[in-house]
């Protein structure tokens, strides 16, 4: 059977052939589920639309938009709206489908879902962006709803552009529909911790796997990619333990301090309008040079497809944490492996932004709302939890953390799939 659609250019498939990939290597331990391995690739519904928008000077602007359901065997669909320039069909594709095994792996009531537009938020004013959103918004609403898919943050995106997704569908709806979005502002229905969640989930699970590795996390060297809202987020939980955060990327370059950065005078300089690249407590290295960095825990949490066959035999990193979704390409995974180097998949290490968005949209639909450390306390269990099954799975089967959390995740859907049947 081709699991090659048609709208997408056998030749360049990008993103989507990375998850097929995964996808296959673990069909050989799926057993007679495997007979439901097609499900996995293919998804469930597409939708394309074309966004209009008046721009401040009185032209009109069209912008191209996604929205992709996966697979919805467990639940509704869940996954974020990313804002770029370079956004495509088959990165929604493979998005969703991430988000499908994320969500199955550490056991939520959700299947893959994920939207994106092809903007530079940078270049719109406020106002644009508004109006971008909310056009955005009614042209996907018949997808999205509390009980049929909840969209997120993602990147570009965050409480603000959930507000005005969440009170556009209202007001299309004729009323307040707090649980259609997760990551709104507390203000609007949104959890405590929501924020910090993705960076503390990849640090809990950093914690765990660097316990199995024998790994003291004092005094440890970290090097992040990315310091955004999730690599900050981590940094600050890894330099809490007594690790040191050797080095730094972002989209103005790279920094390195062999004794480690000083978070908080950097984030004095990020807040008086100072670019990373070029904050003056720490030395300016070439952006390949990242890679080659003296650390023992690599976190890539910035976008797709950052490690590959290229700087994959420079990491000298023990373990790496993805961070960002799909960092890793297959190629890089292996040479990784062949070297020793424990990688934990961004569907376990990034789970905790989509664990705590559940927790949103639970306590938005019972009105009820749960303090920070019952957030946290509860964050903690499920990822370290699911952790644990991950790992437990890759020693039984003897396979690589992803394989392991495929397997598990695969599993459930597709026994989801077997139980429902196809209709009619």
């Amino acid at each position: 059977m081709d699991a090659i659609p048609s709208y997408l250019d056998r030749a360049h498939l990008g993103p989507w052939e990375v998850f097929l990939e995964q996808v296959d290597r673990v069909a050989p331990h799926l057993g007679d589920l495997g007979y439901w391995i097609e499900t996995l690739k293919h998804p469930k519904r597409i939708l394309i639309v074309d966004i209009p928008v008046k721009m401040d000077d009185g032209s009109i602007r069209h912008f191209e938009g996604y929205r992709v359901h996966h697979n919805t065997s467990r639940g509704p669909g869940k996954g974020g709206v990313r804002y770029h320039q370079d956004v495509t069909l088959s990165e929604v594709m493979a998005l969703a489908g991430w988000m499908t095994i994320k969500n199955a792996v550490i056991g939520l009531p959700f299947g893959g879902a994920k939207g994106g537009v092809r903007v530079d938020p940078r270049t719109l004013t406020r106002g644009e962006l508004e109006r971008l959103t909310r056009r955005y918004t009614s042209e996907i609403g018949v997808l999205i709803g509390p009980d049929k898919d909840i969209p997120a943050p993602d990147v570009n995106t965050n409480e603000q552009i959930m507000a005005w997704m969440m009170d556009t569908y209202s007001i299309n709806q004729g009323r307040t529909v707090m649980g259609v979005v997760t990551g709104k502002p507390v203000s609007l229905g949104g959890s405590l911790g929501r924020r910090e969640a993705t960076g503390r989930g990849v640090f809990i699970v950093g914690r765990s796997a660097a316990c199995k590795l024998g790994l003291d996390l004092a005094g440890a060297r970290v090097a992040i990619q990315g310091y955004g809202n999730v690599g900050a987020t981590a940094a600050r939980c890894f330099a809490a333990t007594g690790a040191k955060i050797v080095a730094l990327q972002d989209v103005t370059g790279s920094i390195h301090a062999g004794d480690g950065i000083d978070l908080d005078a950097l984030q004095r300089w990020l807040d008086g309008g100072g670019a990373l690249g070029r904050f003056p407590g720490a030395t300016a290295i070439a952006n390949e040079d990242f890679w080659t960095v003296e650390a023992d825990i690599l976190v890539p949490a910035a976008l797709e497809g950052q490690i590959d066959r290229h700087n994959a035999r420079d990491i000298k990193a023990r373990l790496v944490l993805e961070g960002a979704n799909g960092p890793t390409t297959p190629e890089a995974d292996d040479i990784l492996t062949s070297r020793g180097v424990t990688l934990v998949p961004d569907v376990l290490t990034n789970a905790g932004g989509v664990t705590v968005s559940y927790f949103e949209w639970v306590q938005d639909f019972s009105s009820f709302f749960w303090t920070e450390q019952e957030i946290n306390e509860r964050l903690e269990r499920i990822l370290s939890e699911a952790f644990e099954s991950v790992w437990k799975a890759a020693q039984e089967h003897r396979v690589t953390l992803r394989t392991a959390a495929y397997l598990l995740a695969c599993r459930r859907v597709l026994e989801a799939r077997q139980l429902r049947g196809i209709y009619p």
